[in-house]
């Protein structure tokens, strides 16, 4: 999906995000921020776990992601945790609607980057997972982590 050509920092990513949900599908989409936004995301003071994105009006904003104020702005700084709007294309729009009036998805936020100069964020649209899937999530981890002990502990 990103070439390798183009320049990605990654500000900050929702860790918790694929352990609690299952993700069916995912878009990259921009974000409206104000100037002293952008500052703080460059020195990577984000938090986007206890975020979500919600459709009103036609419209998709980016609910309850904390971006610090920044530092060396004298009065002219942003409320933290403030709605920004989110930048896709209708059609899309129109198919999250769609998946969105079905019971149980949700629109959350994975990863938070700038590419090359524009600041982004990659949507999921996910399904909460119940307490079993939870742990069969927690049993695959566990597995694979013997794997890699026993391979390498064969090349020693």
């Amino acid at each position: 999906m990103i070439m390798t050509s183009e320049r990605l920092k990654l500000v900050c990513r929702n860790r918790k995000a694929y352990f609690e949900y299952h993700i069916d599908d995912l878009f990259e989409a921009g974000l409206v921020l104000r100037g002293t936004e952008v500052k703080s995301l460059r020195l990577g003071k984000a938090n986007i776990e206890d975020a979500y994105a919600r459709l009103r009006d036609g419209e998709v904003f980016l609910m309850n992601a904390h971006i610090s104020p920044y530092p060396h702005a004298a009065g002219e700084n942003h409320d933290p945790t403030r709605p920004r709007k989110v930048l896709l294309r209708k059609r899309e729009i129109k198919r999250l609607l769609g998946k969105l009036t079905e019971r149980g998805y949700t629109l959350i936020p994975l990863k938070l980057y700038f590419k090359d100069q524009h600041a982004k964020v990659e949507l999921g649209l996910a399904k909460g997972k119940k307490k079993a899937d939870k742990r069969e999530t927690i049993r695959r981890r566990e597995e694979q982590r013997e794997l890699e002990r026993a391979r390498k502990r064969r090349h020693y």
